[in-house]
C-alpha cells in the first residue's frame, strides 16, 4: 500500500506510524539507513496522497519561507520547533539531524516532514499549523482503496 501511495518502492520502511480515518497508511516511520547503508534522515514520512498534494500546494505557494519567518517571529513556534528538533535528534542520534534532515537547529526545509512529525508526535504546534494551512486533512472518499482494487484485479 505504501509503495502504491508513493508511486515507488517504500524504502527504508520500518512501520506505519499513523493511519487515516479510512484505515490506510498516512505516515510511515523510516529506518535511519537504507539497505545500502546510506543515511535516510527523515524519520516520519508522509505517504497519504491527499496530504502530500495539499502540502505540495502549500510549499509551491512559498510555504517554507512563510513558515520559516513565522518560526523566527513567534516565540511559541520558535519553542515548538526547537522541542521537535531536539526530539528528532534524540530519535536519530546516529545522524544528528533535525526534522527533514536539517543540520541547523531551527531551520525548516520540507513541510511534508513537519506535517508527518506532527501527526506521528502530537503536540508539535508548528507542524499542526502547517497541516491546518494545507486544507482538509483527510480525503472524503478513502481513495487509497483503489490500490486494493487494482491489486485484486491483477
Amino acid at each position: 500500500m505504501v509503495s502504491w501511495q508513493l508511486g515507488r518502492p517504500a524504502r527504508p520502511f520500518r512501520r506505519v506510524a499513523v493511519r487515516c480515518p479510512h484505515g490506510f497508511p498516512a505516515v510511515t516511520e523510516q529506518a535511519p539507513f537504507d539497505s545500502d547503508g546510506k543515511p535516510f534522515p527523515t524519520t516520519y514520512y508522509l505517504t497519504c496522497p491527499w496530504l502530500v498534494a495539499g502540502i505540495a500546494r502549500l510549499e509551491a505557494a512559498g510555504g517554507v519561507e512563510r513558515w520559516s519567518r513565522a518560526a523566527e517571529a513567534d516565540p511559541a513556534l520558535t519553542a515548538s520547533l526547537a522541542r521537535a528538533d531536539r526530539e528528532q535528534r534524540e530519535l536519530r542520534p546516529e545522524l544528528d539531524v533535525g526534522i527533514g534532515g536539517t543540520r541547523s537547529p531551527g531551520a525548516l526545509k520540507c513541510l511534508h516532514a513537519h506535517a508527518a512529525f506532527a501527526l506521528a508526535r502530537p503536540g508539535y504546534e508548528l507542524g499542526e499549523g502547517v497541516l491546518g494551512e494545507a486544507g482538509e486533512r483527510w480525503c472524503p472518499d478513502g481513495r487509497c482503496a483503489r490500490a486494493l482494487q487494482e491489486d485484486a484485479s491483477t
